[in-house]
């Protein structure tokens, strides 16, 4: 009867101590696992890309640059930016903008990324108040929102009433007329016509014409452009690119791209 209670009295005390070790196992498994907390965003700075301001305002048919420092204790998945407006009234041949892309690129997927990162404007957006948000989730699946506004003003350089022909006889002259508004003044004015890969005849030689204009355009606020431009007698027939280029004395660009046909 002894025998049988000290055997009895042996299994238990086997049980705790297993039951112990099991406990303890648990406890170390746990305390190797850290929890990472959801990352944080430091600085979130946004502006005119061009400058690289950061007053949180953008120009129509610019760039807007983006920047934000990231303190993540796990390796960040992706970031998320989105832009959008509330109920902005619609003028002529003006449509929605709501911009969301993710970045998943590589330098991104890190520890502490730094976010920099520069979105085209459309030019034929309504101006005014836009939402802007930016998302980080890192790879355990924390998330992390920062939010602001974005003021979307009208490009500061404005081109109307542009006449240019669509057609010239090689050896004679085409005309380019167009009106400048430019709030910060004119710095100068650029024309560039070129042709891709036409084939040259004999006698023929390739024609790529560039020119800078500021006499008498220089500082202007409004003021009209009106050039004739002669085309070589030896031009190669065919289509050429016109591109204008107007820049103001604040550095900012405006393009206008057309084409003409050059005819033997």
């Amino acid at each position: 009867m002894k025998t049988n209670t000290i055997k009895s009295s042996f299994k238990f005390l086997a049980f705790l101590g297993f039951l112990g070790l099991f406990v303890t196992s648990c406890s170390s498994d746990d305390e190797g696992v850290t929890l990472a907390n959801a990352p944080e965003i430091i600085s979130f700075e946004f502006g005119e890309g061009a400058s690289h301001t950061t007053d949180q305002v953008g120009y129509k048919g610019t760039d807007l640059h983006v920047e934000a420092e990231i303190n993540a204790e796990a390796v960040v998945s992706s970031i998320t930016l989105s832009i959008h407006s509330h109920d902005l009234p619609l003028g002529d041949d003006e449509v929605d903008w709501d911009f969301t892309q993710t970045f998943e690129d590589a330098d991104y997927q890190v520890i502490n990324p730094e976010f920099h990162e520069h979105v085209d404007i459309p030019e034929n957006i309504p101006a005014g108040e836009y939402h802007i948000e930016l998302l980080v989730i890192d790879e355990l699946g924390n998330s992390t929102e920062i939010d602001g506004h974005l003021e979307v003003l009208e490009h500061p350089i404005a081109l109307s009433d542009i006449h240019i022909d669509s057609t010239v006889v090689r050896g004679d002259d085409f005309h380019v007329e167009f009106f400048i508004n430019a709030e910060n003044g004119i710095n100068n004015i650029e024309l560039d016509i070129h042709a891709h890969d036409l084939p040259i005849g004999d006698g023929e030689v390739e024609w790529d014409y560039e020119e800078e204009f500021q006499e008498g355009y220089h500082l202007e606020e409004a003021i009209e452009f009106h050039k004739h431009i002669v085309v070589p007698s030896t031009a190669p027939a065919g289509e050429y690119h016109i591109i204008i280029t107007v820049e103001d004395e604040a550095g900012f660009t405006k393009e206008y791209e057309t084409h003409i046909d050059v005819t033997a």
